[in-house]
Order: structure tokens, then C-alpha cells, then sequence
């Protein structure tokens, strides 16, 4: 991972989680890229996460309307 890459994942993660929310993540599913877990726990270290919340790295689950050959893509 490359230092810039953590520092842009890391502030676009900040400005998700300023918005207001009814309560704080418990479970950020996101792909494969090597910055968001160095982003996640810097954000853990400063307290803005909580410890339980979990980071769930999925090359799929994070955008399944994008996924070419599903049904719901072919209807819209």
C-alpha cells in the first residue's frame, strides 16, 4: 500500500462517517484494495470507529448492482 492511497482512504472515510448516522457501523464491507484496512484502523486508533466494528473485504459484496451477469442488471 502506498502511503497516499492509506491518507485518501482514510479521509474519504472521515467524510462518510461525519454525516449524520443513527449509529456507528457495525460492519463496512468494501473490495479489495490493500488501503482500506490501514484506513480503518487508523480511524480505530483515533477512536472515530468503534473497536467492534468489522471490515469485511469482498471483491463483490460491497456493489452487487454492478456485477454484470445478475438479473437486476439485465432489468434496468
Amino acid at each position: 500500500m502506498r502511503s497516499r492511497d492509506g491518507k485518501v482512504a482514510t479521509r474519504f472515510f472521515r467524510k462518510v462517517l461525519k454525516a449524520t448516522h443513527p449509529q456507528t457501523p457495525r460492519v463496512i464491507t468494501v473490495d479489495k484494495n490493500a488501503a482500506y484496512p490501514g484506513a480503518v484502523e487508523a480511524l480505530k486508533g483515533d477512536e472515530t470507529l468503534t473497536a467492534k466494528t468489522e471490515l469485511r473485504q469482498s471483491k463483490y459484496l460491497n456493489n452487487i448492482i454492478e456485477q454484470p451477469h445478475r438479473n437486476i442488471k439485465r432489468l434496468t
